[in-house]
């Protein structure tokens, strides 16, 4: 009965030897460099369109340029309300090329805004988000 024991120890003991959680990779500076380099260089996230007349619809252009070497696509544009409409270009960006976001503020209050447009694409896993702000008068 004590074989039984000591041998069902070193059983148990020699199970626990195996490590079921695989051994952690370490980042080199170039993996490092590939994730947080982006392939979408915006001119501008922000843009200040200062005073607008109250009732016209004012919009504002967001540009950016494909520094990567594949093509990129915007695969959804989102205003932060209602009165933010949006647009964008469809087809594909190539490497090099240039694109387009279009907000249209609904200027229909009077007062100090600020509206968000977030832009997802197939080059970055985090969405961007894209600032407008002004005054209707």
């Amino acid at each position: 009965m004590k074989i039984i024991k000591i041998s069902m120890l070193v059983l148990a003991l020699s199970l626990m030897s195996f490590s079921a959680i695989a051994p952690v990779k370490s980042l080199t500076a170039e993996t490092k460099i590939t994730e947080t380099a982006s392939t979408i260089v915006w001119k501008t996230e922000t843009i200040d369109v200062g005073e607008i007349p109250q009732g016209t619809p004012k919009a504002i252009v967001y540009e950016f340029k494909n520094t990567g070497k594949t093509a990129v696509v915007i695969t959804q544009v989102q205003g932060s309300c209602g009165c933010t409409a949006t647009d964008y270009t469809k087809e594909p960006i190539l490497p090099g090329k240039s694109a387009k976001v279009t907000a249209t503020y609904n200027a229909a209050n009077k007062g100090a805004f600020t509206k968000t447009v977030t832009v997802t694409t197939s080059a970055e896993t985090a969405p961007k988000i894209l600032t407008l702000k002004g005054t209707v008068i």
